[in-house]
């Protein structure tokens, strides 16, 4: 961590794309230190679901309705691809998830959807989102996700979000700005500059967390004849603006980049000449705020400001990152010596240590059934709450109704009854109240099944060996899990068969004492009168 910290910084502009990849790369490193120490799967080809997010890497733009948010994001990408206007053309955050691949030319856009890759361009982007924005009449939760690879951008994960209202702060802007390491651009038009300290914005974001906030003062192009404005656009830039702003670094941008139009015009015949167009619009800008420093201006300097930041937050979480993994590497050292560290030399070993773990798997496993720990205690809710319900809920009024009872008796003893036993059809009646009972049978074991399945589940995250080695934990969850879907096929089995056991158990005796305690409870009722 620390080597990559020192080669990533501080960069000359030009190589600002490269230090952002060099990023990148630490970010993965420290996700999978994270997970790592949260005792998750770190393997490639896991489930995105299972992966622990990093943030480092993501973007975040703060501001006012027609601040313009989106056409930083547009000079970020290199493509004019997100709708602008002064209305407020975001009315739903949009992520545009970058991937840097050098390979193609500037002008090139690739839209990944799934597995598959697609050559678009910026103009069928924005009309696509124009469209898709146009049908919302407010701002939507709903986001708008766009994974992109492109030679113009760094690898960012920029979210465009919609304008900060006059009323309370949106629960939709909280979720993607708190408790995270995303870099806040604050972005405020120029000819809002004098009043930035009432910003709201800039207060939203100094309120989250304003180590990791960055300035971005569009439109300079907009208010190039007004000296005030200039002189406190130029104030925020070398830090002399109000107490509030004083932390934060500022870049000042033009509104629409010419960057952009320029390569989109058809004029810009290489590669390079991209650069070149970033590199005429810091002099734009410089001819302009003639006081305010290079590196300040342009989208050049954007990148390199973001570069810096990002690199600045890494620094604070690599030490707790490092301080964590050497704990871990302790843990796993005493177990060790815990239990032998010749166990694990040889094949014996292994197994010996592998059985060690499943002990005490089995062991959490049980402790959860036998004190109703976790979901444990929902086993017996099922037997003696759903179960019974269940049972109670089945129609046995209509099933023993006087009428249908004779014609069940009827049906099964036929029309001259005495010559045949007349239990045949008291069996019949009995037989159906039965087969009622399996449906409610075989819910009660699809419940225990799922309780147990999520049972197995628990007691594996919670074997503290289990979490060292993940192929093996993920292994025993799989062959638990088999078992007990073996265990619930034929528990519907035994149930059936319980079933069929007690229809057939019905004896004549049961029939010949019905039918005397009948007689013996009418003489008793003769008797009496």
């Amino acid at each position: 961590f620390i080597s990559l910290l020192i080669c990533t910084g501080p960069a000359p502009i030009e190589e600002s794309m490269e230090a952002i990849d060099e990023l990148a790369q630490l970010s993965e490193s420290m996700r999978q230190a994270a997970a790592l120490l949260a005792d998750e799967d770190i393997d490639e080809n896991s489930s995105s679901s299972s992966r622990r997010p990093s943030t480092f890497l993501n973007v975040v733009a703060l501001g006012n309705t027609g601040a313009g948010k989106s056409a930083v994001i547009n000079s970020l990408i290199g493509h004019p691809a997100l709708p602008t206007g002064e209305g407020g053309a975001t009315r739903a955050p949009i992520c545009v998830d970058l991937t840097r691949d050098s390979s193609l030319s500037s002008k090139s856009i690739v839209l990944q959807i799934d597995s598959k890759n697609q050559q678009v361009s910026a103009s069928a982007l924005r009309h696509s989102l124009q469209d898709r924005l146009s049908k919302s009449s407010g701002k939507s939760h709903d986001e708008i996700y766009l994974k992109l690879r492109t030679s113009t951008a760094p690898p960012l994960k920029l979210i465009d979000l919609p304008g900060v209202e006059k009323g309370s702060f949106d629960d939709l802007l909280s979720a993607y700005v708190e408790h995270n390491d995303a870099i806040l651009l604050v972005v405020i038009p120029a000819a809002q500059a004098p009043e930035v300290s009432s910003y709201k914005a800039l207060r939203i974001a100094k309120e989250c967390d304003g180590t990791r906030t960055i300035g971005v003062i569009s439109k300079i192009d907009q208010v190039a004849t007004d000296p005030k404005i200039l002189a406190a656009v130029q104030a925020l830039l070398l830090g002399q603006g109000p107490r509030s702003t004083s932390d934060i670094p500022w870049v000042a941008l033009i509104g629409q980049s010419v960057s952009i139009a320029s390569a989109q015009s058809g004029n810009v015949g290489t590669d390079s000449s991209l650069e070149t167009a970033w590199r005429a619009e810091s002099e734009s800008l410089k001819s302009i705020l003639t006081g305010a420093p290079q590196s300040k201006l342009g989208r050049l300097a954007l990148v390199e400001t973001l570069a810096q930041q990002i690199r600045s937050r890494m620094k604070i979480r690599v030490p707790n990152l490092l301080t964590g993994l050497q704990g871990k590497s302790q843990a796993v050292q005493d177990e060790l010596v815990r239990l032998g560290e010749s166990m694990v030399q040889s094949a014996e070993g292994t197994r010996a240590l592998a059985l060690e773990l499943c002990r005490e798997f089995e062991d959490k496993f049980l402790q959860h059934i036998t004190t109703g720990e976790g979901s444990g205690w929902k086993i017996v809710a099922s037997f003696e709450g759903s179960f019974p319900n269940r049972i109670k809920q089945l129609p046995l009024d209509r099933h023993f109704d006087i009428n249908n009872v004779k014609r069940i008796v009827l049906e099964a003893d036929g029309y001259q009854p005495y010559l045949i036993s007349p239990e045949k059809g008291l069996r019949s009646l009995i037989k159906g109240v039965l087969e009622l009972a399996k449906e409610p049978a075989h819910l009660c074991v699809d419940e225990v099944h799922r309780v147990l399945v999520d049972i197995v589940t628990a007691a594996a995250n919670g074997t503290p060996g289990l979490g060292r080695y993940p192929p093996f934990k993920r292994e025993v969850v799989a062959i638990a899990s088999a078992a007990l879907d073996g265990f619930k096929a034929e528990a519907k089995n035994m149930v059936v068969a319980l079933v069929d056991m007690e229809r057939a158990f019905v004896p004549p005796q049961h029939f010949i004492r019905l039918v005397q305690r009948r007689y013996a409870q009418s003489l008793g009722n003769d008797l009496i009168c």
